[in-house]
């Protein structure tokens, strides 16, 4: 039997959402802070929940490892809980990938829905993991404290959304969809068609048991009745004709010659 398209689609979303989450975790640019009081107007800050690097648009020049020069960011609530639950998505994506495996495997006869749908609710939890620290940082994104931002008074705060956010979500949604997808198998129905099966009223009508038509009875011939006549226009004399085909048929020779003295059968030699 082949492998019903709900668990395809989920088998597929779930590891492209973990190698997404997986770059929006270690990536240093959850967030980008330009032009900061008394720096090179090229510099850009790029914050992560692990690292902040410094990064100058004009040489292309990156320096990261600036986690111990700016201790307040990191004191922050939302990073050690984004850190914690980000590390806990990834984990249960791959757990939840190991334990949907030998339930949708294609060379067994029938796929086990059990095992496919808590994988399925696994990897749904994990994608609900990743949403919920990247919305919160998102909402938090220009109240954050970091001694290594230092503002212009007289110029606008210019604080972006960095990349691992966007992918964050991509991941996220891609894991929470694959998942419910996942676990949909472990209720048939619409007739089955949810598991790739056929519709249980075409599959009873199949397998129904053919019903058994009534024998015909016995011809019985009847004897034909002298009164009866048939709807064919011949004559009496033509039909004994044909029936009494043993008996010599009688010819209408006229008249007699009574003065022929020989025997019968010698006038047909």
């Amino acid at each position: 039997m082949r492998t019903p398209g709900i668990l395809i689609f989920g088998m597929v979303l779930a590891p492209c959402g973990w190698i997404l989450d997986l770059t929006s975790t270690v990536a240093p640019n959850w967030r980008t802070v330009n032009n900061l009081a008394g720096e090179a107007v090229d510099l850009v800050v790029e914050q992560g929940i692990w690292d902040i690097c410094r990064t100058s648009t004009t040489s292309r020049s990156q320096l990261c490892n600036q986690r111990t020069n700016d201790q307040t960011y990191f004191n922050n609530q939302i990073i050690p809980i984004a850190q914690g639950m980000m590390v806990a998505s990834l984990i249960l994506t791959i757990l939840g990938l190991v334990v949907a495996t030998p339930g949708v495997r294609c060379w067994k006869e029938r796929p086990r829905w059990i095992l496919a749908s808590l994988g399925g609710l696994l990897i749904f939890c994990s994608g609900v993991l990743t949403i919920i620290p990247i919305a919160w940082y998102t909402h938090l994104l220009n109240s954050l404290n970091s001694t290594s931002v230092k503002r212009d008074p007289a110029r606008a705060d210019d604080i972006r959304v960095g990349y691992c956010i966007v992918l964050g979500y991509i991941g996220g949604i891609m894991e929470v969809l694959g998942g419910i997808v996942m676990f949909i198998g472990i209720c048939s129905c619409c007739g089955g068609r949810n598991r790739g099966e056929k519709p249980q009223a075409k599959t009873e009508r199949q397998t129904a048991r053919p019903t058994e038509r009534p024998t015909p009875l016995p011809r019985v011939n009847m004897p034909r009745s002298n009164s009866s006549r048939s709807s064919v226009p011949y004559s009496q004399k033509s039909l004994d004709d044909d029936l009494d085909f043993p008996r010599a048929k009688t010819r209408d020779m006229g008249s007699v010659n009574t003065s022929y003295t020989g025997r019968p059968y010698d006038a047909d030699l």
